[in-house]
């Protein structure tokens, strides 16, 4: 596979894609920095893994497209309760391990063996990822702003590696759902999505997000959605 990204011709309106990469495919002999997702050899680059290939501040980084969600401190994400101790309550993070949130992390006070009272098996969180230890141990807290038990609304899922399309360049996109739909969105970085708003809307965001994911690779994404809103609000306007 060669390393020239393929281009768009937009008078056939044919979509510009980035370019899709396997494992021990050359990326580079440029004066670039091997990145993420990426190893150098005699002074090439190669991917390591599969991705987009991205070049960002003079590295050359391989983003995945897939696989679970690895917590790093400081990452917001979306949780269900799972489990219930006397002293804390297990989460599904969508990580490869579920995380203890103990009660001195959150904004109540717990006292022992009424847990159950609080926090419920099946109950919707948005947690922060605290800590992650050396042996990849995740604890998480809901002692930080905004950090609540999520009620209503519902969630929908993608990967997480698709995240950041979905938020867009400065928020751009998921304001740009949020303005078309009214709904109210939190995207936890661990890929869940929660949504709240009228069932029509929130059925159309829902759609939306899945385009997001399935075309995440295609340049010119936030135009195609934006037209993809109008088109759908529009035509409700016609329907009414």
């Amino acid at each position: 596979m060669d390393n020239v990204e393929k281009t768009a011709d937009s008078s056939n309106g044919n979509k510009l894609e980035r370019e899709l990469v396997i494992p021990g495919d050359h990326l580079s002999e440029e004066d670039l920095k091997s990145g993420m997702g990426t190893y150098s050899d005699s002074g090439r680059i190669y991917a390591s893994r599969l991705g987009v290939k991205n070049i960002r501040a003079g590295y050359i980084n391989v983003v995945p497209l897939g696989g679970r969600y690895i917590p790093r401190p400081g990452d917001y994400v979306i949780g269900s309760i799972i489990d219930i101790g006397p002293s804390n309550w297990l989460v599904d993070i969508n990580a490869p391990y579920p995380a203890p949130l103990h009660v001195n992390e959150v904004p109540w006070r717990v006292e022992f063996g009424d847990t159950a009272r609080f926090l419920k098996v099946g109950d919707t969180i948005l947690v922060k990822i605290q800590n992650v230890d050396e042996i990849k141990r995740v604890h998480v807290t809901m002692n930080d702003h905004d950090l609540r038990r999520l009620s209503g609304g519902l969630i929908t899922e993608i990967s997480h590696s698709k995240v950041p399309r979905v938020i867009g360049k400065g928020g751009s996109m998921i304001t740009l759902i949020k303005r078309y739909t009214k709904c109210r969105m939190f995207v936890g970085q661990n890929g869940r999505i929660w949504i709240d708003g009228d069932a029509k809307d929130i059925m159309i965001a829902v759609e939306t997000i899945e385009r997001i994911e399935a075309e995440a690779q295609v340049m010119g994404l936030t135009d195609a959605i934006k037209a993809f809103l109008e088109e759908h609000y529009s035509l409700d306007a016609r329907v009414s």
